[in-house]
């Protein structure tokens, strides 16, 4: 071979490395370009799984899936029929009854679990999952008990997972106002709140039905079931109508609370209450004979909490359910819509008022005249679409991680939605002690006496604890049925 011949093995091995150069620059290429913008790769999506998919579960997974940044791989329920819409629209999801055979199985496959079954399963879903170390979106409320409630927003910090409950309201525009314009002393200092639902609009305060039924073939009765006491199938609890019965639903204060008392929770940063006391509406089955029906919730109630705060007087914060609400500001015309009608929140302070919708949705100063007028700067972030970005706000952060800016953008992470599911949840605590009763001293076998009525549970927010009424406490945390665990 001469001196300067090209030796032909180098020849070879140059055009290979240059070839594989230039197919790596061909294949290199930012993914917008590829896809067009705003486009995902798949290895860059969340991978999701559903826990409770039909009915408002049906919406928590296409809201998700809406996103554009998450795939379904995976879904759980167990009603075959309120579950086929989610099958039609990710038929290939694996599907399953159990949520705890669906997270063991599919525990590589998954980066995150919606969680939107009745109340009464929210906390053993969510736990599960967590501790697996899966990013969790669970509806509202967060959980049925106030102990499950403290162990998720422990448990979220523990693991480091994102988190997020349902309230969407929390993303929504309104609040940030209200909070601003709270901020900039708009009303002054809040002295009373008063929030209000139309809730329930279920069956409530009713005898739990006597005529058991066979399960319907696509139902798995003992799943569903769960955690609550066994208990015969009746008609007319699937797939709505258990919110009222307290073991499995939370009545009309974890139907709607979340959503209605946030707003106020948010503007003036509160914390556990100190103290909660109700009255509760009666239902009457015959003259001067109340009715008695302890596993149902009431068909209204008042609840007062008092919040301590630190060198202020103790904030007076009123929740009214079952049609009742609070009188009509003087600040308001007589033909204008208090809330918006059947629902509310009224924050009142030593200078104003201000007064929002559900979600928190049309911020309005009293007089309303006033609001056109308010000049105040937008200091809070905005999630984008609002009220409707709040899927979005939970898969931006996942995908990012826990700690990250997007996590900090969170509306209603755990370390928010618990203590505020806390507070929800010491209405009920209040309402089932009212409704407590011991055999009368002396009496005969059809008398009682209410021990927890017409008193004031003084509330020990860190230990969990009233301390003023030894039978209060067992509302606080509830036995499973089976081998269901936190």
């Amino acid at each position: 071979m001469k001196k300067h011949e090209p030796n032909p093995g180098n020849s070879r091995r140059n055009f290979i490395k240059g070839s594989a150069l230039a197919m790596a620059g061909f294949y290199i290429v930012p993914r917008h370009v590829l896809g067009g913008p705003g486009f995902v790769a798949p290895s860059d999506k969340l991978r999701v799984a559903g826990i409770g998919v039909g009915g408002m579960g049906y919406g928590d997974v296409s809201g998700v899936f809406r996103s554009g940044k998450a795939d379904i791989v995976a879904l759980c329920d167990v009603d075959d029929t309120r579950a086929k819409r989610s099958r039609e629209d990710h038929p290939k999801a694996a599907y399953y009854k159990d949520f705890r055979v669906m997270l063991e199985k599919e525990a590589n496959n998954i980066d995150a679990v919606t969680v939107s079954t009745p109340d009464h399963m929210h906390a053993v879903a969510a736990m599960m999952a967590m501790k697996m170390g899966k990013h969790v979106y669970v509806q509202k409320p967060l959980s049925h008990d106030i102990y499950e409630a403290r162990m998720l927003t422990e448990a979220a910090e523990k693991y480091k997972v994102v988190t997020q409950m349902g309230n969407q309201g929390s993303s929504g525009d309104g609040v940030r106002k209200m909070v601003e314009w709270y901020q900039a002393g708009l009303i002054g200092e809040a002295t009373k709140v008063y929030t209000w639902t139309n809730r329930p609009v279920w069956p409530q305060g009713i005898q739990w039905p006597n005529t058991p039924k066979t399960p319907p073939s696509d139902l798995d009765w003992d799943l569903w079931l769960g955690t609550a006491p066994y208990k015969d199938y009746v008609d007319n609890l699937v797939p709505f109508n258990w919110r009222g019965w307290w073991d499995y639903g939370t009545g009309a204060l974890g139907d709607m609370a979340c959503h209605i008392m946030e707003p106020p929770f948010r503007v003036l940063g509160l914390g556990y209450p100190k103290s909660a006391e109700c009255s509760v509406g009666s239902v009457y089955v015959g003259e001067f004979t109340r009715g008695y029906f302890p596993e149902s919730c009431p068909p209204s109630s008042h609840i007062t909490l008092r919040f301590d705060r630190p060198g202020k007087e103790d904030l007076e914060f009123h929740w009214m359910d079952g049609g009742i609400q609070p009188t009509r500001p003087e600040e308001l015309e007589p033909n204008e819509q208090m809330g918006d009608g059947g629902n509310g929140v009224i924050i009142e302070g030593t200078k104003g008022k201000m007064m929002c919708s559900t979600y928190g949705v049309n911020p309005q100063l009293l007089p309303t005249s006033k609001t056109k007028d308010i000049n105040v700067p937008e200091t809070l972030y905005r999630v984008p679409d609002g009220d409707r970005g709040h899927y979005n706000n939970w898969v931006e952060a996942c995908i990012a991680g826990y700690g990250s800016q997007e996590y900090k953008n969170l509306s209603s992470p755990f370390s928010i939605a618990g203590p505020l599911t806390e507070s929800v949840l010491m209405g009920n605590l209040a309402i089932r002690s009212y409704d407590y009763r011991v055999p009368r001293e002396g009496g005969n076998a059809n008398q009682f006496d209410y021990p927890g009525r017409g008193i004031k549970l003084v509330w020990d927010g860190p230990n969990m604890k009233v301390t003023n009424f030894e039978p209060a406490n067992q509302f606080v945390k509830r036995e499973y049925r089976g081998n269901y665990t936190l």
